[in-house]
């Protein structure tokens, strides 16, 4: 079985250690959130951390913290690569702390500006219930007429602009305001700076002259110094993908197709070089064969996040949907995934965790405080549909 994981902000989170242990799941992947971004943690940190997480409460059914999401890695090592010494080396103090607590995976990510985005964190569902959404034309209605980004006409067509003018002309200075919160002020488990408009086109602009190539460069230059620390460490590193999988703001990504996850093991060939498999944000790419990358990669994953979207429109707009409904073939992924766990040693088994689950019943209630994407009964329900469908393709195996 693989291990069954559960993202907890840590103590302030409104989803308690209980509820996580109710919910079934036996694995935590948490961070220091509150440590800002560039510093390094200290190993008392951590260890106070992992402290609560599995000694806090005695007699109560264990809990492990398995994997760490995330160690933000600095914007200076995006924009200058190995030349940003000081924040690698404390990106790499992290990592030693993470790894003195016995923590032996490490999810983070690669984009420039803006981590994850979206557009709506309340869209409702024909149930009733709110998802998480990525709308193209709202998110062109403000990269065109609030944040007004130079030269960004250019990444839209004519018909693409008169639709963006046209959400943007219905908004109200509300509506524009929860657009700038949503967009530009960092989302629960972001890894990168709230930011102002003026500080938005600000960032934007020291990114002038970054192209994919240059991006890439500046990856493999961070991999090349700490993967083989993590590797030494016993530690694998996971690289989560670009969300969404396409350039946002005319900025590069490069953590969104297979041929770029190929690239960088092609570069930096340890073993501590791994993915993070993501099939909501790589589902969001119609190209992208989910099953195919989970089978080719398989040696790679040392964590999944499982969930689906639904791209709909233009097939640029998506939705989080229910997790074995979305345009993702999740049986397939969770037969590859299943298939290289089995293959594994019982101190190497892939973790996986629910994501981006919906807010419904009593998460629904106005004096509830939720996460957007990580409430509990959403993802309570999201974790039994996956473990549902392993037991069901595991005995299928058995038989």
């Amino acid at each position: 079985m693989m291990l069954q994981g559960w993202r907890w902000y840590g103590p302030d989170d409104p989803v308690s250690l209980d509820d996580i242990r109710q919910a079934g799941a036996t694995d935590v992947v948490t961070a220091l959130h509150q440590v800002p971004i560039g510093e390094a943690w200290a190993r008392e940190a951590v260890a106070e951390r992992k402290q609560i997480i599995e000694n806090g409460q005695p007699g109560r059914t264990p809990l492990v913290w398995s994997v760490v999401e995330s160690i933000p890695v600095p914007d200076d090592v995006k924009r200058f690569g190995g030349r940003a010494t000081r924040s690698i080396e404390a990106w790499i103090s992290s990592l030693e702390a993470v790894a003195a607590a016995g923590i032996r995976i490490v999810c983070y990510n690669f984009m420039p500006v803006v981590d994850w985005c979206r557009t709506d964190l309340e869209w409702e569902l024909p149930n009733g219930a709110r998802a998480l959404r990525f709308d193209q034309n709202r998110f062109a209605a403000f990269d065109l007429h609030i944040l007004q980004r130079p030269g960004a006409a250019a990444d839209y067509s004519p018909a693409a602009q008169a639709r963006a003018k046209q959400v943007y002309e219905a908004m109200s200075q509300a509506d524009i305001d929860y657009l700038v919160m949503v967009i530009a002020s960092a989302l629960p488990g972001s890894t990168t700076d709230a930011l102002s408009i003026p500080q938005f086109r600000d960032r934007l602009e020291q990114y002038r002259g970054i192209t994919s190539p240059v991006l890439r460069r500046h990856l493999i230059e961070f991999l090349a110094r700490v993967a083989p620390v993590a590797e030494a460490l016993g530690v694998t590193l996971t690289l989560h993908p670009d969300d969404p999988p396409r350039s946002l703001f005319g900025l590069p990504r490069i953590a969104s197709t297979a041929e770029d996850y190929q690239a960088l093991f092609d570069a930096v060939a340890s073993k501590a070089n791994g993915i993070c498999l993501c099939t909501g944000s790589l589902g969001v790419r119609a190209e992208n064969d989910l099953p195919a990358m989970a089978k080719r990669f398989a040696p790679r994953i040392g964590f999944a996040h499982l969930r689906a979207t639904k791209r709909d429109g233009d097939g640029l707009s998506f939705f989080e949907a229910d997790h074995l409904d979305g345009d993702v073939d999740m049986i397939a992924v969770l037969k590859a995934l299943l298939a290289e766990n089995r293959r594994r040693s019982a101190a190497d088994r892939i973790v996986f965790r629910p994501d981006h689950g919906h807010r419904m019943l009593d998460d629904l209630a106005p004096s509830k405080r939720t996460n957007p994407g990580y409430t509990a009964i959403g993802r309570l329900r999201g974790l039994a549909e996956l473990r549902g469908a392993i037991r069901a393709i595991e005995h299928a195996d058995r038989a």
